[in-house]
């Protein structure tokens, strides 16, 4: 193994200004010490390396056994013509190395069966492995090694205009899931006493002409709410019709001139157009609830991650302290207002965030001190840096995103290969679907996977891929019919596949090509640091690109 050296130090807030924006200094943290193993040097696993480099990854590897031919220099950017004949490997991880100087590569020039038969720990020593192009057989190998350890595995290959990619984990958790879609935690039909305290203090009757016009929103339907719920029973308005006359008794709140006409107070105009989105009833999702009933959550050990045992001090503060409610995130939209009141209203929202957080803390610690993680029942007393503690950092970050934690388990290589544990039932409707005559084009990505699947039955037989060789073509249609037949055969169903994607495939010949591989290099690279940072929801489990028509599908199998 060779390893090309990291340069010097760069001021990397400036280098990494934007990818910090999206994921934050803790995210490129998790970034930097990552480290990735890449398994050949294809036109697909350098594009993904490249995207890898350039945001910063600490380290990686090429595992490579294979020299460089012509075939890669006229698809891969990474090689030249002077490199044919070369290791694969050494060539790439010295080219792909002057992209990034904070990142270190190496290289090892050995055939990844031999690997596995010899040393299968070597997989294990990484934060992720990629494998591209590789046979079906060697692929389950490597599966079984790395799901055995709870190791993300990243399938990716381009075959034609075909891109395909599997996330392989046996368990993935997401505490920053950045949903793109959600309600503000605001609390209004529950209101907490600093709210209380605060939006009570506020006389909107006595306020002059300013201070009226710019009281935040947020007060003036807390305000009108306790109007509404006097003349309704205690009751929020829930239905349209409710909500509607809601609106209707906030916009008399506005003040009129001498003339009887309405000033002009853009802050009950946000009022009113918050009410959709702001009064909705306060409640844990259910996707949580379902954590707080995982095995991971209720048996707690010293090996457990602290993820489930922030899940589980989650549960009992919800139980305790909380009071059925999840702990408060503390952020408040923005809005017109001036800003004294502002300030002292996220003030308001900030402190109660900050005491759920101390007391889910609490229970966390008293967690860690019972399963033996050696953790000091005083919260005060720990450290960082301490082994076996969960920092105050994290369990804020985790109270933040609460109501957005996700828990990504996919199918193992070999439940999915397997005829017995395939998801026949997903497979057998695309099939059903494509061999109507009257099909949409919706959904006929996923025949793509069958017929890869296919192919790769093809290998195991003939040792070479349909139509690799320009003479085989057309004696290969056959062939991969026959493998395909006896494929779909084996999954108990009944349907077929049109022949045009047949003949398709055999004409591709296993062809790599770069248009096809850069894109699917985005799409791996994204994934991948996805799950290094721990942020962001990865695909579950298998995507599938068609170039020709410019699709793709995700799909569970």
């Amino acid at each position: 193994m060779a390893t090309q050296r990291k340069g010097g130090t760069l001021d990397k807030n400036n280098k990494y200004d934007r990818q910090l924006r999206l994921w934050g200094d803790h995210g490129q943290s998790s970034l930097e010490t990552a480290r990735v193993c890449l398994i050949n040097a294809s036109a697909t696993g350098t594009e993904i390396l490249k995207n890898l480099i350039l945001p910063g990854i600490g380290s990686f590897t090429i595992l490579d056994g294979n020299k460089v031919q012509g075939e890669d220099v006229g698809n891969n950017f990474f090689l030249m013509a002077d490199s044919i004949g070369k290791s694969r490997a050494q060539v790439t991880t010295e080219l792909l190395s002057e992209l990034n100087e904070d990142v270190s590569g190496d290289f090892l020039e050995e055939n990844v069966d031999d690997l596995l038969q010899k040393n299968p720990a070597f997989f294990t020593s990484f934060t992720t492995v990629i494998a591209t192009q590789l046979p079906e057989r060697t692929l389950l190998n490597l599966g079984k090694v790395l799901w055995s350890v709870n190791i993300p595995l990243l399938v990716c290959r381009c075959y034609g205009f075909i891109g395909y990619l599997r996330v392989v984990i046996k368990e993935h958790t997401i505490i920053e899931s950045h949903p793109d879609n959600f309600h503000e935690d605001l609390r209004l039909d529950y209101p907490f006493k600093g709210l209380k305290d605060f939006c009570d203090s506020l006389n909107l009757e006595a306020m002059d002409k300013k201070d009226h016009s710019h009281t935040p929103w947020l007060v003036l339907l807390y305000k009108y709410l306790q109007v509404w719920e006097e003349q309704h029973g205690g009751k929020m308005p829930k239905n349209f019709k409710e909500k509607n006359a809601f609106k209707e008794l906030i916009r008399q709140g506005v003040r009129k001139n001498e003339h009887g006409v309405p000033e002009d107070e853009e802050n009950f105009d946000e009022a009113i157009k918050s009410v959709n989105s702001s009064l909705h009833s306060t409640a844990i999702p259910s996707e949580i609830k379902s954590l707080f009933e995982d095995p991971a959550c209720l048996k707690l050990n010293s090996e457990s991650k602290n993820f489930w045992i922030m899940v589980r001090a989650l549960k009992e503060f919800t139980e305790t302290d909380g009071n059925g409610f999840l702990p408060l995130r503390g952020s408040i939209p923005d809005m017109t207002a001036d800003s004294e009141r502002y300030i002292q209203l996220q003030t308001v929202y900030r402190e109660q965030a900050e005491l759920d957080s101390v007391a889910v803390a609490g229970h966390v610690h008293a967690l860690l001190h019972n399963i033996g993680r050696d953790e000091p029942l005083n919260p005060h007393t720990v450290r960082d840096s301490q082994e076996g503690s969960i920092s105050d950092s994290e369990i804020k970050t985790f109270c933040r995103n609460s109501a957005f934690l996700t828990v990504l388990r996919t199918r193992s290589l070999e439940e999915e290969y397997s005829a017995e544990t395939a998801n026949t039932e997903e497979l057998g409707r695309h099939v059903m679907m494509e061999e109507e005559e009257d099909a949409s084009d919706e959904g006929d990505d996923t025949v793509l996977y069958i017929l890869l699947r296919a192919v790769d039955r093809f290998f195991t037989e003939y040792t070479r891929y349909p139509g690799y060789f320009n003479n085989t073509v057309e004696a290969d249609i056959p062939k991969l019919k026959a493998c395909l037949t006896k494929l779909i055969h084996d999954w108990g169903l009944t349907a077929g596949i049109k022949d045009d994607y047949i003949q398709e495939m055999c004409r591709y010949g296993a062809s790599e090509l770069h248009t096809v591989s850069a894109f699917m290099g985005g799409v791996a690279a994204q994934e991948v640091i996805k799950l290094v940072t721990g942020q962001f929801v990865p695909i579950n489990n298998t995507f599938i690109y068609n170039g020709q028509r410019q699709t793709s599908t995700t799909i569970k199998l």
